[in-house]
């Protein structure tokens, strides 16, 4: 797309900025015709408070036996079918077995001599539950990415990561929905079908790894995982109130999953873990990332958040193609700012950041460069040949198994190759900003960043701003470590929340502004009878890495 974008950005921004305010209005007309005046529909509020532990917390009771793992995976199955009614975020589940493994693990833990493999250094989340994105391989479960033509496909084996989790001690729940080829930031497919937001059913969880955000979200699981080369992982984070890492390049592997990511698409794509408590995101890391590709960060290393560098930026610019930034979006960021400054005795530096106006170009210019398969081709599951003409074609006539989104975006790519010149360029622009970045934030500094310029949209509206993933995008091009933090709710009860940013390899130093954040605006939130609960029951002061402040 990168050619056509960049075309577009010099010649018809006039024009698409006039439109996109008219698609804006004929959005918001026809929301109210679809929904009208009633009330947003909730979830069943949380009344087990085992499900509001932290992932850490929940280990270190089972291995105490103050728990027990059939207990736990009881309670987080139950939940699951009480709000998957509403929500469709697990999509097919393996809760015979998952019960079966925790009955296993309770009566490993009870025996005098525990089996080094299940020791707390090899396992460190035994009998913990987890689920995990449909595009990931998990032995014996479907692994279609919401493409119909892959109906029946089952994984023969576990993608690394999932393996690592099980290793782990980790039991498998079920898998959770995505949009079609995890392209596409409303996770929707005609597999089986679209996602809900628990806070508010007609509203979107985000994409690709939408399902694992829901799903969190609703306290139907407490990790998760999911992978993002374009915000796959923090746009579902963002829209339903929970934390997400995109970890630095190469850390985590990404084999093992449906599209594959070939050639460059390697680098900008990461695997990485989604939670509901900041204190699970440092060993969800280590686990999925294994010996070897934690070694390439520094998560040993201390952190005197007093010292770092803060830097805030994409508050006040307008972006090329982009919907502006919603008010209270602003307003999260530079309370986020504040309070880093008057706990920390720190300042947070804005700064204005002119080449992130064209992170729409440069994403679909490293996209275009990077070698991987053609979206036509998975779209046909590399054999049967798909026309998108064909299929719009079709879709008019609702006789497509494709989705709108997906052939739209198959259309688009046929264009990426008439200016090449064009996208040399924005290449070019990449490396600046890259080079940009690198010099302000060194090995010490932290940049905070929009996460999506607009809180949780309704259904369908990704469709008429199918660009604003470049507020998450644009890192994937640039290859930085990102963490997604929840700032709590808006006016309308929906999650707030800001990109954490900072330098190739240097994951420790997000992960441990996150857990400072936590801590001033609660993280994740939900109801439990009437009142607002956070990270309250989710943190033992004794779990997780701290700072050297803490």
């Amino acid at each position: 797309m990168a050619a056509v974008l960049s075309t577009v950005l010099v010649i018809l921004s006039p024009l698409l900025w006039v439109l996109s305010k008219v698609a804006d209005f004929l959005v918001s007309v026809i929301s109210l015709v679809i929904n009208g005046d009633r009330p947003k529909q909730k979830i069943p509020s949380v009344q087990n408070v085992l499900l509001l532990e932290s992932a850490v917390s929940l280990a270190k009771g089972i291995r105490s036996r103050r728990l027990t793992s059939e207990v736990v995976v009881r309670a987080y199955i139950d939940r699951i079918k009480e709000v998957n009614g509403l929500l469709n975020c697990l999509v097919v589940d393996c809760f015979e077995d998952a019960i079966r493994e925790a009955k296993e693990v309770d009566k490993i833990l009870e025996s005098i001599d525990i089996p080094e493999r299940y020791n707390k250094k090899n396992a460190p989340f035994l009998g913990v539950p987890v689920s995990v994105k449909e595009a990931f391989s998990c032995k014996g479960m479907p692994n279609t990415s919401g493409l119909v033509s892959r109906k029946g496909v089952i994984a023969e084996d576990d993608a690394p990561p999932v393996g690592n989790m099980k290793k782990a001690g980790c039991i498998v729940l079920g898998v959770t929905n995505c949009s079609e080829l995890c392209m596409w930031y409303e996770s929707a497919n005609f597999v089986y079908g679209r996602t809900n937001n628990a806070y508010d059913i007609r509203r979107i969880v985000g994409g690709s790894s939408g399902g694992e955000g829901c799903i969190l979200s609703a306290a139907a699981s407490v990790i998760g995982i999911g992978a993002d080369i374009g915000g796959s992982i923090r746009m579902p984070a963002f829209f339903n109130g929970v934390f997400g890492h995109k970890p630095s390049p190469g850390v985590v592997d990404n084999d093992g999953q449906f599209p594959s990511a070939k050639g460059d698409q390697d680098e900008m794509m990461s695997t990485g873990p989604l939670c509901r408590y900041a204190v699970d995101l440092d060993p969800l890391l280590r686990v999925m990332a294994g010996p070897e590709g934690i070694s390439k960060i520094k998560l040993d290393a201390p952190v005197d958040l007093k010292s770092l560098k803060y830097f805030s930026a994409g508050t006040d610019m307008k972006k090329m193609l982009l919907s502006p930034l919603d008010p209270e979006l602003r307003d999260a960021q530079f309370r986020a700012a504040k309070y880093l400054e008057e706990t920390l005795g720190v300042k947070v530096e804005h700064k204005l950041l002119h080449r992130f106006k064209y992170s729409v170009a440069i994403w679909s210019a490293r996209m275009q460069k990077s070698g991987g398969d053609t979206f036509t081709s998975l779209m046909g599951d590399h054999g049967t040949q798909v026309l998108p003409s064909l299929e719009l074609v079709k879709r008019i006539f609702n006789l497509s198994n494709h989705t709108l989104p997906a052939i739209l975006l198959a259309l688009f790519e046929d264009f990426d190759r008439l200016m090449p010149d064009k996208t040399d360029r924005l290449l070019s622009s990449c490396t600046k900003l890259r080079d940009q970045l690198k010099e302000l934030l060194g090995d010490n500094g932290v940049l905070l960043y929009p996460s999506h310029p607009k809180i949780a949209p309704f259904h369908n509206s990704p469709i008429v701003h199918p660009t604003n993933f470049a507020y998450t995008g644009i890192f994937n091009a640039l290859g930085f470590p990102v963490t997604q933090v929840p700032l709590g709710l808006s006016t309308q009860g929906l999650p707030l929340g800001v990109q954490l940013v900072t330098t190739p390899y240097n994951d420790h130093l997000t992960l441990a502004v996150a857990r400072q954040l936590e801590k001033g605006f609660g993280g994740w939130v939900t109801e439990l009878s009437g009142s607002l609960v956070g990270d309250r029951l989710g943190t033992d002061e004794n779990d997780g890495n701290k700072s050297v402040d803490d």
